[in-house]
């Protein structure tokens, strides 16, 4: 059992772990959470989903919100701006495994911002009220959110307390502008000012890439729970690495290269078993350019990997690199 110390709650939900794996999309699909779930990631997120197109029906839609038995707590992470919208597919959505909702009002890319979406909604506190509140009415689970340190202003503190005060469960804040995008370097004293101002836990999010810079937010922010991203990339391993280092100061051996050939024929048997072989295969290409970035050699494997078709000629390019 984890130790008080190692665990915190959103809402009713007890999340046994300190680590989150961040919802990106075309990324964190069913096969990735659970490789990163077994190396430490205690928070789940699916890829952004859109109220609108659970409301049309969309059928990319239904694929994004599949889910396993092994993922909890996991986190629907949902987008839009309506709150009728949000609050009655929130409810249509109840009876799903997903464990909470988020919602998602950090997204800093035009086509989402441009409909008033995503990190948009930081430039009216009194609309994330609304939308909060509308979910907190109807989805039946826990609410959060997750935040960004504001659109063009700072004004995170105002959003997270707004959002506390019409029932959410806890906030995600990640320490850039919207027009920052993921450029620069985030501002962690916007998280901690956040976790000072609201009594709900706080997860932090932004240039955590290795287990120093793991430890250094908790230290720094006083977060609850340290949200990893980008730097997961090809790098599952980096929650059993940074778990084990904020635990007892562990340092963990980077994964050699046979463990490395391992992990990407694991991920390509799962994702051919769970979407089939054609789509598998073609968003593997850029997972397999991840995992061996930094490798000797490593250059020509990439260069190759745009043209893998079947899971039969992944096994022979592993193969053949040593």
């Amino acid at each position: 059992m984890p130790t008080p110390a190692s665990q915190f709650n959103i809402g009713q939900i007890t999340v046994p772990g300190r680590l989150a794996l961040g919802p990106m999309a075309g990324v964190t699909d069913i096969t990735f959470r659970n490789l990163c779930k077994e190396q430490g990631a205690a928070l789940l997120y699916t890829e952004m989903v859109s109220a609108k197109g659970i409301y049309y029906n969309n059928k990319n839609t239904e694929e994004l919100l599949k889910c396993s038995e092994n993922e909890h707590p996991l986190g629907l992470q949902l987008f839009g701006s309506d709150p009728q919208i949000m609050g009655d597919m929130a409810e249509k959505l109840k009876d799903r495994a997903f464990d909470f909702i988020d919602v998602n009002m950090g997204c800093p890319v035009p086509k989402v911002v441009g409909n008033g979406e995503g990190s948009a909604l930081m430039k009216n506190p009194g609309l994330v009220y609304e939308i909060v509140e509308a979910l907190v009415k109807k989805a039946g689970k826990p609410v959060t959110v997750k935040i960004r340190k504001g659109f063009d202003t700072e004004n995170c503190v105002e959003v997270a307390k707004a959002a506390e005060a019409a029932g959410a469960s806890a906030v995600a804040v990640h320490g850039r502008l919207r027009n920052e995008y993921y450029y620069g370097h985030a501002d962690w004293n916007c998280i901690a000012d956040v976790k000072k101002a609201v009594k709900i836990p706080v997860i932090g999010s932004g240039d955590v890439t290795d287990i120093y810079s793991c430890k250094r937010m908790f230290d720094e922010t006083g977060v609850d729970c340290v949200m990893i991203a980008r730097a997961a990339l090809g790098n599952p391993w980096i929650f059993a690495q940074c778990k084990a280092y904020i635990e007892d100061g562990t340092i963990l051996e980077k994964p050699d290269l046979s463990e490395v050939k391992a992990m990407v024929l694991k991920q390509a048997e799962n994702m051919c078993a769970d979407k089939g072989e054609d789509i598998a295969m073609r968003e593997m290409r850029k997972h397999v350019a991840w995992y061996f970035k930094g490798f000797p050699g490593s250059s020509k494997l990439r260069g190759n990997v745009n043209s893998l078709i079947k899971l039969e000629d992944l096994k022979k390019m592993l193969d053949a690199y040593s």
